[in-house]
């Protein structure tokens, strides 16, 4: 006959060891490394710039300091949790090296432009434009307005041809007229911008008989040819992932087709096509060539986009870097506050994007 014994029992005072987290790392160890090592390469690149006089590396801080996270935590698992766990971190941290490399050129514009732009981003720079100013001072005000106008209403062109032709093919195309559609959306997604530029140019010369038209409603046409095949494909695949179930109920429901699109099909999906319209106007919102062909430079304000030249803030970043005069610096600053203030203005959108789409998204009810 089995005796039953009672464990031992540990002496008073004595920790218990938990069998659940013995051999475990801490929760957020990972993350305090990782911050630690960015910091501490920071720290060394930063002692070198200060020796030798040059800008602070901020690529290469972030870069090696992944790189000294790998093995860092490796060798932390291994000596804590085992060989097999610590396989397992090293291959999560490889992964997230990766990631990194991937984010370094957009970390490196975005600490480039903001240190080269903030000695510029004042008041002035947004409340004054370049009329009469020839060194120092003026401001991006000018064009500032005019890339929101010009944007704006490359939008109200592009988003409704746009979405009717991704609700045509996705609810009612067929046949040989769909496949020469989604043909032609192919061909102008990969179209220069330069090429848009020439045709709206050529398109509002020949209409209205003037060699040397520029006018902002020109840009705004050139940036729709870009933005519609944007706004086709991204709206496309977001009414593609509308359940055909959803469709099939309000048809037994005794629903119109038209009907159900506009209640149930675009409200489903509406969120993604929202993203879909973001990603085109950051898309265009950037482009040089177009604008400078058909809108043309202007010093002063213009709010009218259909008359004379309306200056925009990348032909306004272009033309304070290249065309640079006595006070060489004062253009640097100026065509860097403008770099900053486009991507801010980007930045701004996609935020504004998010809150959209979450608002008008379909509430489960969970």
């Amino acid at each position: 006959m089995s005796v039953l014994t009672s464990p031992p029992k540990s002496p008073v005072g004595t920790p218990v060891a938990n069998s659940l987290t013995a051999g475990k790392l801490p929760r957020y160890t990972a993350v305090y490394v990782l911050i630690g090592c960015i910091a501490v390469m920071s720290l060394v690149f930063a002692m070198i710039a200060v020796a030798a006089g040059s800008d602070f590396n901020i690529v290469a801080s972030v870069f090696l300091g992944v790189v000294a996270y790998v093995v860092v935590i490796w060798v932390l698992s291994r000596a804590v949790e085992g060989p097999r766990k610590a396989s397992d971190r090293l291959v999560t941290a490889l992964v997230a090296t990766a990631f990194t490399i991937a984010l370094l050129p957009l970390i490196s514009v975005a600490y480039t432009t903001i240190v080269n732009g903030l000695p510029r981003f004042d008041i002035q720079f947004f409340s004054e434009s370049m009329r009469n100013v020839v060194g120092p001072g003026g401001g991006a005000l000018h064009a500032i307005v005019g890339t929101l106008l010009v944007t704006g209403m490359a939008t109200l062109i592009s988003v409704p041809v746009g979405l009717l032709t991704a609700i045509y093919l996705v609810e009612y195309g067929r046949g040989r007229l769909k496949h020469a559609i989604t043909f032609f959306v192919d061909v102008m997604t990969g179209i220069p911008s330069i090429v848009a530029g020439l045709f709206a140019f050529a398109l509002f010369a020949l209409i209205t008989d003037d060699p040397g038209i520029r006018f902002g409603f020109g840009g705004s046409v050139a940036l729709s040819v870009l933005m519609i095949p944007v706004v086709v494909r991204s709206s496309e695949e977001m009414l593609k992932l509308v359940p055909n179930e959803l469709r099939e109920a309000a048809y037994a429901l005794g629903v119109p087709k038209w009907l159900t699109i506009l209640k149930v099909v675009l409200p489903t999906s509406i969120a993604g096509i929202i993203t879909g319209i973001m990603i085109s106007i950051a898309r265009v919102i950037g482009e040089t060539a177009p604008l400078l062909i058909i809108a043309g430079f202007t010093t002063s304000m213009n709010y009218n986009l259909f008359a004379e030249r309306m200056m925009t803030l990348p032909v306004f970043v272009y033309t304070q870097y290249a065309n640079q005069g006595a006070d060489t610096q004062a253009y640097i600053d100026r065509a860097w506050a403008g770099a900053l203030t486009l991507i801010l203005i980007v930045a701004l959108l996609n935020v504004i994007a998010r809150i959209v789409a979450k608002v008008f998204s379909p509430k489960t009810g969970r």
